[in-house]
């Protein structure tokens, strides 16, 4: 197997990758496949036994911090359950429906616009802005092809793993006093908010942008260099408050959880947690923030 292994990392990255998204990778264990992903994204050996980076420290819990309650907390239907018990329903973007195929939808019950969903994975989204010119058959190739892959060999996050594939449509949400909808993404540590990802534009990657800043609102020095940069940070929301006692008592006992949120017409809505943000390959320039970021997030301490 070590033999293997070896010769899959002497591979130029874009051969791993390949063989990654062809499923021919599946049948390594998790320790040796993040070790192969993390050597071919990041140019360098992956730390399991004395993580300090971030990264280093996202690849160490998807391993070894798995609990059964992580698996509704990532599915993007059956978390709605969770966040009304946690925070209340107020916070939760109206869902039309739940099936398990796309053949089972009934478009003529949806409103003329609506967005679709994978419950299973990240990436698996279709947006209707008018049903009219709305191709289905367009839809029905996306969503039918993410319905097949299971996301937890992409990056070996465990709460995925166990996840029924269904779609959702849910209401579509638009704020007319801004061009691109606006993602507020929480970084929480130990249970409390540290920094802020302002995202922009995120349904399309090749021009979604981003910055990361403090609680204060002040940009930080460092960014994604897979996201074009947001030159002009808007102001900070109205609820920004709101937002951040929202993401405290969403990550409360948890040593890291993303937490998503929108502020849509003066209102905060729930998008999605996240434990292992980029599956732990984030892309941090300039790269001695990896580390920075990592002192952040305290691990047990025998590990």
């Amino acid at each position: 197997m070590l033999k293997k292994m070896y010769k899959i990392i002497k591979q130029p990255q874009k051969i791993v990758l390949w063989a990654n998204w062809k499923g021919y990778m599946n049948w390594l264990p998790d320790k040796i496949y993040l070790n192969i992903m993390y050597i071919s994204r990041m140019k360098k050996k992956l730390d399991l036994k004395h993580p300090k980076s971030f990264n280093e420290k996202l690849q160490w819990l998807k391993i070894y911090d798995r609990h059964p309650k992580y698996i509704q907390m990532v599915d993007k239907y059956e978390v709605k359950k969770y966040i009304k018990e946690k925070v209340g329903s107020e916070y939760i973007i109206p869902t039309y429906g739940v099936w398990n195929s796309f053949d089972d939808i009934n478009f003529e019950m949806l409103p003329d616009q609506f967005v679709l969903k994978c419950t299973h994975d990240c990436g698996g989204l279709v947006i209707c802005r008018d049903k009219r010119t709305f191709d289905i058959e367009a839809a029905r190739n996306k969503i039918n092809s993410c319905l097949k892959r299971n996301y937890f060999y992409n990056g070996r996050e465990w709460p995925y793993k166990n996840i029924k594939p269904r779609v959702i449509a849910e209401k579509y949400m638009e704020d007319p006093t801004s061009i691109v909808l606006k993602d507020y993404k929480f970084y929480c540590f130990n249970g409390k908010p540290g920094f802020v990802q302002l995202s922009e534009g995120m349904e399309r990657h090749s021009t979604a942008s981003m910055a990361f800043l403090t609680l204060e609102w002040e940009r930080l020095p460092f960014e994604r260099s897979d996201f074009l940069r947001i030159n002009n940070i808007p102001s900070k929301p109205l609820n920004f408050e709101l937002m951040k006692s929202l993401a405290e008592k969403l990550s409360e006992g948890h040593l890291f959880l993303r937490v998503d949120l929108y502020e849509i017409n003066g209102k905060v809505y729930f998008s999605e947690l996240t434990f292992s943000p980029t599956s732990g390959f984030i892309p941090i320039k300039p790269i001695e923030y990896d580390e920075q970021i990592g002192r952040l997030l305290a691990l047990p301490n025998k590990y």
